[in-house]
């Protein structure tokens, strides 16, 4: 197995920055807009599970999520970088103990600010910080089979349809289908942008 391709450049103070978003840690002064939007179905739904949470489990979630592989807990905040404004979440976990990858979840929280672009550029973000950071071979997402823009989204980015997972998830009163998606280190180190000096 080949070492790991070696780490970008560290950004600043946390920070991920793009050509219109950047993407930063959670605050402690973020977390009524978290706690909003998480229990927010317009937000979140409908291809996802919904469960609202309590103010106290979001506050423990985010403070245990350095520590924790599995947390699902929002790891970043998208911020539009024209005014600063935050505009959804992303976050990563290590999905299943006996593979070596991990997945990824997105979610452009403001209804108007879908379908600009925000969401691919964040989840590319995401992707190269995730593999400059962790020795996995493969980063993945799973996708309800109902949202193909998500579909596209992941595909413009370089992931791949690697199949479907019948029935894998429960949300809106009935079981729904999920499409899965990986991107390969290999691939990722053949589509990133060429570091400057």
């Amino acid at each position: 197995m080949s070492a790991p391709s070696p780490a970008p450049r560290p950004p600043r103070r946390g920070h991920l920055v793009g050509p219109h978003v950047s993407l930063r840690p959670p605050a402690p002064e973020d977390l009524p807009l978290l706690f909003r939007w998480l229990n927010d179905p317009e937000a979140v739904a409908p291809f996802d599970r919904f469960e609202v949470d309590s103010f106290q489990g979001l506050e423990d979630s985010l403070r245990t999520a350095p520590g924790d592989a599995r947390s699902l807990a929002p790891r970043f905040v998208i911020v539009r970088r024209t005014d600063s404004a935050a505009i959804g979440l992303v976050g990563y976990y290590r999905a299943h103990n006996a593979l070596d990858t991990i997945d990824l979840w997105y979610a452009i929280c403001l209804p108007a600010e879908r379908g600009k672009g925000y969401g691919s550029e964040a989840v590319g973000l995401l992707t190269d910080y995730v593999f400059s950071q962790q020795t996995v071979g493969r980063v993945g997402a799973v996708v309800d089979v109902g949202n193909p823009a998500s579909f596209r989204l992941l595909e413009r980015i370089g992931f791949a349809r690697e199949g479907t997972l019948r029935q894998a998830i429960f949300h809106h009163g009935t079981w729904h289908d999920v499409g899965v998606y990986g991107l390969t280190r290999a691939e990722w180190e053949r589509v990133r942008p060429a570091e400057g000096p």
